[in-house]
């Protein structure tokens, strides 16, 4: 019967920072080290998933502007009653 571990010899068994066979303590890296080097890109912000709009910001600011016009004349409504 075949096993259902990966052949540390494939590409799916190999470290995806160095290409060097896998550990299982660090899997799916190799060593500490290239652990490391992975969590650093991450931190570092070299990763990206890609998503929506990255202007999330100028998104929020717009929605706020849109508002306060209402707000504003609510406010003035409530003084006159």
């Amino acid at each position: 019967m075949g096993s259902s571990r990966p052949d540390p010899a494939s590409p799916a068994g190999r470290c995806p920072i160095c290409g060097a066979p896998r550990d299982v303590h660090y899997r799916p890296f190799c060593s500490r080290r290239c652990a490391d080097v992975d969590l650093s890109r991450w931190l570092r912000g070299a990763y990206v998933i890609p998503g929506g709009n990255s202007d999330a910001d100028e998104d929020g600011d717009d929605a706020r502007a849109a508002r306060e016009p209402d707000e504003r004349a609510r406010g003035r409504a409530d003084e006159d009653a």
